[in-house]
Protein backbone atom coordinates (compact mmCIF):
# COMPACT_ATOMS: atom_id res chain seq x y z
CA UNK A 1 0.00 0.00 0.00
CA UNK A 2 1.30 3.24 -0.79
CA UNK A 3 1.45 5.64 1.78
CA UNK A 4 0.15 9.14 0.90
CA UNK A 5 2.88 12.24 -0.07
CA UNK A 6 3.04 14.41 3.15
CA UNK A 7 3.15 18.51 2.49
CA UNK A 8 5.81 19.93 5.20
CA UNK A 9 5.73 24.00 5.35
CA UNK A 10 9.32 24.87 5.09
CA UNK A 11 11.10 26.81 8.56
CA UNK A 12 11.48 30.17 6.17
CA UNK A 13 7.69 29.64 5.26
CA UNK A 14 6.70 28.95 8.83
CA UNK A 15 9.10 32.20 9.84
CA UNK A 16 7.80 34.40 7.44
CA UNK A 17 4.06 33.94 7.94
CA UNK A 18 4.82 34.63 12.10
CA UNK A 19 6.62 37.63 11.02
CA UNK A 20 4.04 38.89 8.67
CA UNK A 21 1.18 38.55 11.35
CA UNK A 22 3.08 40.06 14.07
CA UNK A 23 4.06 42.91 11.83
CA UNK A 24 0.76 43.22 10.48
CA UNK A 25 -0.58 43.70 14.04
CA UNK A 26 1.55 46.10 15.13
CA UNK A 27 1.25 48.33 12.26
CA UNK A 28 -2.88 48.31 12.80
CA UNK A 29 -1.88 48.56 16.59
CA UNK A 30 0.43 51.79 16.18
CA UNK A 31 -2.07 52.98 13.76
CA UNK A 32 -5.28 52.75 16.14
CA UNK A 33 -2.70 53.97 18.65
CA UNK A 34 -1.93 57.24 16.56
CA UNK A 35 -5.28 57.91 15.30
CA UNK A 36 -6.58 61.15 16.05
CA UNK A 37 -9.77 60.31 17.61
CA UNK A 38 -11.02 59.95 21.16
CA UNK A 39 -9.91 57.33 23.46
CA UNK A 40 -13.42 55.86 22.95
CA UNK A 41 -13.09 55.14 18.94
CA UNK A 42 -9.81 54.38 19.72
CA UNK A 43 -10.89 51.84 22.30
CA UNK A 44 -13.87 50.14 19.60
CA UNK A 45 -11.25 49.72 16.67
CA UNK A 46 -9.06 48.21 18.75
CA UNK A 47 -11.52 45.81 19.80
CA UNK A 48 -13.02 45.27 16.74
CA UNK A 49 -8.77 44.36 15.93
CA UNK A 50 -8.94 42.09 18.28
CA UNK A 51 -12.46 40.48 17.19
CA UNK A 52 -10.45 39.83 13.70
CA UNK A 53 -7.93 38.10 14.94
CA UNK A 54 -9.56 35.91 16.53
CA UNK A 55 -11.94 34.87 14.22
CA UNK A 56 -9.22 34.67 11.40
CA UNK A 57 -7.71 32.21 14.00
CA UNK A 58 -10.72 30.23 14.38
CA UNK A 59 -11.37 30.43 10.95
CA UNK A 60 -7.81 28.56 10.16
CA UNK A 61 -7.89 26.21 12.69
CA UNK A 62 -11.80 24.59 11.54
CA UNK A 63 -10.37 24.76 7.58
CA UNK A 64 -7.32 22.79 9.38
CA UNK A 65 -9.63 20.37 10.89
CA UNK A 66 -11.78 19.69 8.00
CA UNK A 67 -8.85 18.88 5.68
CA UNK A 68 -7.52 16.62 8.54
CA UNK A 69 -11.03 15.26 8.41
CA UNK A 70 -11.44 14.66 4.69
CA UNK A 71 -7.97 12.67 5.04
CA UNK A 72 -8.95 10.54 7.41
CA UNK A 73 -12.39 9.81 5.40
CA UNK A 74 -10.37 9.03 2.22
CA UNK A 75 -7.51 6.99 4.20
CA UNK A 76 -10.52 4.74 5.17
CA UNK A 77 -11.90 4.59 2.08
CA UNK A 78 -8.66 3.64 -0.04
CA UNK A 79 -8.14 1.23 3.05
CA UNK A 80 -11.39 -0.53 1.96
CA UNK A 81 -10.87 -0.33 -1.82
CA UNK A 82 -7.60 -1.80 -1.27
CA UNK A 83 -8.91 -4.76 1.01
CA UNK A 84 -11.73 -5.54 -1.43
CA UNK A 85 -9.31 -5.54 -4.19
CA UNK A 86 -6.81 -7.92 -2.02
CA UNK A 87 -9.60 -10.21 -1.69
CA UNK A 88 -11.37 -10.27 -5.49
CA UNK A 89 -10.07 -13.41 -7.46
CA UNK A 90 -11.10 -12.82 -11.13
CA UNK A 91 -10.53 -16.43 -11.89
CA UNK A 92 -13.05 -17.47 -9.21
CA UNK A 93 -15.88 -19.13 -10.51
CA UNK A 94 -18.84 -19.57 -8.46
CA UNK A 95 -20.99 -22.79 -8.88
CA UNK A 96 -24.43 -22.55 -8.54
Amino acid sequence: MASPVRHHTTSAYYAQAIISFGVSLAAMGLGIAYLSASAWIRAFLALGLLYVVTSAFTLAKVIRDRQDEDQVVSRVDQARLDKLLAEHDPFRVDAP
